[in-house]
């Protein structure tokens, strides 16, 4: 077949497969019409041609090309109590499969032991094919048993016309072909089956998918969010602080501050709408971009911690900061984690720390093969303000970005007095070079 005449059947196909979808609904929704349009054209096709014309032709001796089976003429009444036994419970066919061809059979026995042959006893096939579409595989065997009987009566009343042998290959391949239908159309079902219920379920995973990326994008914005906004309103509140206690004292100090938290504010403002930006970007595509056009600038790294404790002593705290190990060859991910981690580490110290006091902040970033340990302790007070047991977002936004490298976060008051924040990520490449 040319590929014209393959396009040429598209239309067609398609009515088909449309009128197959009409069908199949209108049958859900009213079953008993299809069943009932069974047996109406069964008894047209099978019945009513026995009724006009007398029953099948018994054939006579004169002609050898004839069956000379002597057959049993029935009257009117028997035809018609035969006909309706194999052909009602086809109605049944699709509810009750098992029953409607064991009351089939057993009709058909009945009539061929009588020596009666009717064109109705097509129903018998039909009983079978719609067992093995729609009834209990075990059903089955004893199913075909009472069908191979029932051939093998057939053929021995029939022995004198034609050979019992060929008589059951014709009725039994006859047998089998409805058997083979029925079985071939119910694997069909269960295949299509299969596949709308696999469909339904790849839906039901990729909705599940969006809902959980989603929530991680939540998860992730809101912690970025609470990093840069929660550190650079300590220091501003730090520093108006500071600013407003050396106003009176030293002018020149408060104007500085004044400059220090204008800068600050800028410097939050500007990572704000990096984050806002990205996220419009991601919602509105490659040209949504930024508002207003606002310049992107790179996420903030290990590099940018030494600016980060410059503003902590700014607002009064004295900051020791130390590295040890190659540092800057961390990946990108690893110096964000890093940088947010000894963020939110500085901002509880402001947020818990006095500036009157002689407060003194140690930080320290170790990479020793394939661990990278961050300290940040300080010697103010020993037990931070705020509810008892309960932790803050910063500090389950610490331990959410330390696990995404295998690692872990824990604070605790020092020995000698003052706070401890405590990490470690773990470098080492997971399979796949995914992290």
């Amino acid at each position: 077949m040319t590929t014209d005449e393959l396009s040429g059947m598209g239309p067609l196909v398609a009515r088909l497969s449309r009128g197959g979808q009409r069908l199949r609904h209108a049958d859900r929704t009213r079953p008993w019409v299809l069943d009932t349009a069974v047996v109406v054209v069964v008894f047209l096709m099978f019945c009513l041609p026995e009724l006009v014309h007398g029953g099948m032709d018994h054939g006579d001796g004169d002609d050898p090309r004839r069956f000379r089976v002597a057959f049993t003429q029935l009257p009117v009444a028997g035809t018609l109590a035969l006909q309706a036994g194999l052909v009602l419970p086809l109605l049944w066919r699709r509810r009750r499969p098992a029953a409607a061809f064991g009351v089939i059979a057993a009709v058909f026995v009945l009539q061929w032991a009588l020596g009666a042959a009717l064109r109705a006893d097509i129903a018998l096939f039909v009983a079978l094919y719609s067992l093995a579409l729609h009834g209990w595989l075990r059903q089955l065997p004893w199913a075909c048993a009472v069908m191979a009987g029932a051939m093998v009566l057939v053929a021995v009343r029939a022995s004198s016309a034609v050979s019992v042998w060929d008589a059951l290959f014709f009725l039994l391949s006859t047998a089998t072909a409805a058997l083979t239908l029925g079985l071939m159309v119910r694997i069909r079902r269960a295949q299509l089956a299969g596949l709308r219920d696999r469909a339904a379920r790849l839906e039901i995973e990729r909705d599940q998918r969006s809902r959980l990326a989603t929530a991680t994008e939540r998860t992730r914005v809101a912690r970025e969010m609470h990093d840069i906004v929660g550190h650079n309103l300590s220091v501003i509140i730090t520093l108006a602080d500071a600013g407003a206690y050396a106003t009176d004292v030293a002018p020149e100090r408060g104007k500085e501050a004044l400059q220090l938290i204008g800068d600050t504010g800028r410097q939050a403002l500007g990572e704000l709408r990096r984050v806002l930006g990205v996220l419009r970007e991601a919602a509105g595509g490659p040209t949504g971009g930024a508002a207003g056009g606002a310049e992107l600038s790179p996420q903030p790294g290990i590099a940018d911690i030494e600016a980060l404790c410059a503003k902590v002593r700014a607002a009064g705290l004295e900051v020791v900061y130390r590295t040890s190990g190659d540092v800057d060859a961390l990946d990108g991910g690893v110096q964000l984690t890093v940088y947010r981690i000894v963020q939110e580490a500085l901002t509880n110290t402001l947020k818990h720390t006095d500036t009157d006091t002689d407060t003194r902040v140690h930080l320290a970033i170790l990479v020793e093969n394939s661990r990278l340990n961050i300290r940040v302790q300080d010697t103010g007070p020993a037990t931070p303000s705020g509810p008892p047991n309960e932790e803050g977002h910063g500090m389950v936004g610490m331990r959410e970005r330390a696990a995404l490298y295998g690692g872990t976060v824990s604070a605790g008051p020092t020995g000698g007095g003052g706070w401890s924040v405590e990490a470690v990520l773990d470098l080492t490449p997971r399979s796949g070079g995914d992290r």
